[in-house]
C-alpha cells in the first residue's frame, strides 16, 4: 500500500483504514452512518473514540485546493468546518492510481438543514437560517473568498442562543480574491438563491415543508437581507462637521452586528463635509466572542456569547451592590462562573448533556427562569428553574453533540434514505463541470 498523507498534528493517525480501496468499497468496523446534506463525491464517516471524521474522496488537485481554502477562512475567523488532511498518491494492489481523499473533523452540535425543518417548524427557522446564511456570505465576501456553490447542504448550521450560526463546508468551486467586484459578488448570491431555492422545492417534494413556503421569495429576502448587512459595513457615509456623532452612531451599529473596525479613514472632499471610508479587509467578526474568551476562556457562538456577557454585567451589578465596592470586570466574570454559570450547567445530568452546548444550555435556562418568574410575579431561585428546564424541556430534546441515526427514529432514518445513490465516477464528473480533463486530474 502507498499513500501520502500531511496531516495537523492533534489527530488520529488514520494509518488502519483501507486507503488502497476506493471509497465506496470501504468495510471497516471504524465506518458510522451520518445523515447529510447532497454531495456530489463519496463521504464516508469513521469514529475515533468520542471523534468523528468525514471522509471525501475527490481528484487530487481539488482534494488539496480545498485543504489550502479551509485552512485560510478557518484562519481569517470564518465559521468552517476543522480540515485535518489529505490522503493522495493512493494506490489499489494493482498499482491503479485511485483519487485523493480530503478529512474534516466533524463539527460537534451542528446539524443539516434537512434535520432542522424536521425537527423545527418553519417559521420559526425562516429568519435564523436566513440570517445566518447572510453573515457567512458576508463575511467570506469581505475576506475576498467567492464561494460559488452556497447551498444549505453546503452549511451546517449550530444554535446559538436562540438563533443559528452558519459554518462552511465545501470549497472546491471556490476562488480567492485580492477583493472581490460587486458582479462577483452578486453572482454568488444569485447562485446561493438558485441551490437554496432548490433544496427547498425538494422538501416540499418529500413533504418536509409546506407547500405555502415560497422558495423564490425568500431567495429575494437572502437578496435584500445581504444588501442591507453589506452596505452597513462597507459603505462610504458623508457628513457636515457638526454632524460627527454619526461616526459613533455608525461605529456602534456595526458593533452591534458583531464586527469591529479596527481602521477608518475620514476625508474631507470639501470644505465642511467630511467622508467616512470603511475598509471591508480590516472588519472582523466575533467581537463578543473575543471579549467572553477573554474574561472566561469560553469559545461560544456570537449570539451565545452575546447573552453570557449580558448575563455577566448584571451578575456585577448585583455582586457589586451586595459588596458596597468597584470589581474588576476579571473578578466578576470569575465570579459569575463559580457561582452562576458552572453550578447551573452542573444541574444536567451526564446522559443529557449531549443535548445541547453548555453555552446554549444556560441560554434556555435563562429564558425558562424568566418565563418562570414572570408567571410567579418575583424572582425564582435560578438552580430550581434550571431544574424545571432539565425535566420539562431538556429531555425531550434530541440528542445534538453528534447526529445520527438511532433506533427508532424515523426522522434520522429519513434523513439516511435522502442521501443520493454515490456516483460512480464523481472525478470525471467533477473536472467535467469545471471545465478540465478528468485524465488530468488522475496523471495528478
Amino acid at each position: 500500500m502507498r499513500f501520502q498523507l500531511p496531516a495537523r498534528t492533534g489527530h488520529p493517525d488514520l494509518l488502519d483504514l483501507p486507503w488502497n480501496e476506493p471509497l465506496a468499497d470501504w468495510e471497516s468496523d471504524r465506518l458510522v452512518e451520518m445523515p447529510m446534506g447532497i454531495h456530489r463525491h463519496v463521504v464516508r464517516t469513521v469514529r475515533y473514540g468520542e471523534r468523528l471524521y468525514h471522509l471525501k474522496e475527490l481528484p487530487r488537485r481539488y482534494a488539496e485546493r480545498e485543504w489550502r481554502f479551509l485552512r485560510h477562512i478557518k484562519s481569517e475567523g470564518v465559521p468552517v468546518v476543522d480540515v485535518v488532511g489529505v490522503v493522495s498518491r493512493r494506490d489499489t494492489p494493482t498499482g491503479d492510481r485511485l483519487d485523493a481523499v480530503l478529512i474534516t473533523e466533524h463539527l460537534e452540535f451542528s446539524v443539516p438543514y434537512r434535520l432542522l425543518f424536521l425537527r423545527q417548524e418553519h417559521r420559526t427557522l425562516r429568519d435564523p437560517i436566513l440570517d445566518a446564511l447572510v453573515h457567512l456570505l458576508v463575511r467570506l465576501h469581505i475576506n475576498g473568498f467567492f464561494w460559488g456553490d452556497c447551498s444549505l447542504s453546503n452549511t451546517l448550521f449550530r444554535r446559538d442562543a436562540g438563533s443559528l450560526s452558519a459554518y462552511l463546508v465545501d470549497t472546491e468551486t471556490g476562488e480567492l480574491y485580492d477583493e472581490l467586484s460587486p458582479g462577483q459578488r452578486q453572482m454568488d448570491i444569485e447562485l446561493a438563491i438558485e441551490k437554496c431555492a432548490g433544496e427547498l422545492f425538494d422538501l416540499q417534494a418529500s413533504g418536509v415543508l409546506s407547500v405555502d413556503v415560497d422558495p423564490f421569495e425568500l431567495g429575494e429576502e437572502l437578496q435584500q437581507r445581504y444588501d442591507r448587512l453589506w452596505t452597513e459595513l462597507t459603505t462610504d457615509e458623508v457628513f457636515t462637521d457638526d454632524e460627527r456623532y454619526r461616526i459613533h452612531d455608525r461605529l456602534r451599529r456595526i458593533n452591534e452586528l458583531g464586527y469591529d473596525v479596527d481602521e477608518l479613514e475620514l476625508v474631507q472632499d470639501e470644505p465642511g463635509m467630511t467622508r467616512m471610508k470603511l475598509k471591508t479587509y480590516v472588519l472582523e467578526p466575533g467581537r463578543y466572542r473575543r471579549i467572553l474568551r477573554q474574561l472566561t476562556g469560553m469559545d461560544v457562538q456570537d449570539n451565545q456569547a452575546r447573552r453570557l456577557l449580558n448575563d455577566i454585567h448584571n451578575f456585577g451589578a448585583w455582586l457589586q451592590q451586595d459588596e458596597g465596592r468597584p470589581l474588576p470586570e476579571s473578578v466578576i466574570a470569575h465570579r459569575w462562573m463559580e457561582r452562576s454559570f458552572e453550578p447551573t450547567v452542573a444541574v444536567v445530568p451526564e446522559d443529557l448533556r449531549g443535548r445541547r452546548e453548555p453555552a446554549e444550555i444556560f441560554h434556555e435556562v435563562l429564558d425558562h427562569w424568566h418565563r418562570l418568574s414572570d408567571a410567579e410575579g418575583a424572582d425564582i431561585d435560578l438552580f430550581d428553574a434550571a431544574q424545571q428546564y432539565v425535566d420539562t424541556v431538556l429531555r425531550d430534546l434530541p440528542d445534538e453533540r453528534v447526529v445520527s441515526p438511532s433506533e427508532g427514529d424515523d426522522e434520522d432514518d429519513d434523513l439516511i434514505g435522502y442521501l443520493p445513490d454515490r456516483l460512480a465516477d464523481t472525478g470525471t464528473l467533477r473536472a467535467i463541470e469545471l471545465g478540465e480533463e478528468a485524465s488530468q486530474d488522475r496523471d495528478e
